[in-house]
């Protein structure tokens, strides 16, 4: 389940919710607008997610090629060049 970050919405604030705080939830659930301790209203926050480096190797240009995968990236508007894999061409054009 996913951790979702809260803010206070008001003028009063309690210990807990004056710096925000984090409460984990299913992402069906709706979203919390009381602060759970004081019942001041609050509201969910945008926030980044976390990526393990183990996690951006495995899209890492060499471990793409190992795995029997071609890699292309955008080099311009409709143009794709092959950054990995022996396979494919090596330039892709929007239209062709």
């Amino acid at each position: 389940m996913p951790i979702y970050e809260y803010e206070p919405d008001g003028e009063s604030v309690c210990e807990f919710c004056a710096r925000g705080f984090e409460i984990i939830q299913k992402i069906s659930d709706p979203p919390v607008t009381q602060c759970p301790e004081c019942r001041e209203p609050c509201k969910r926050m945008f926030s980044a997610f976390a990526v393990n480096e183990s996690e951006r190797s495995l899209l890492s240009n060499k471990n793409v090629e190992a795995q029997g995968f071609t890699k292309y990236e955008k080099k311009g508007d409709g143009f794709y060049e092959r950054t990995a894999g022996k396979d494919g061409p090596k330039e892709l054009h929007a239209g062709d």
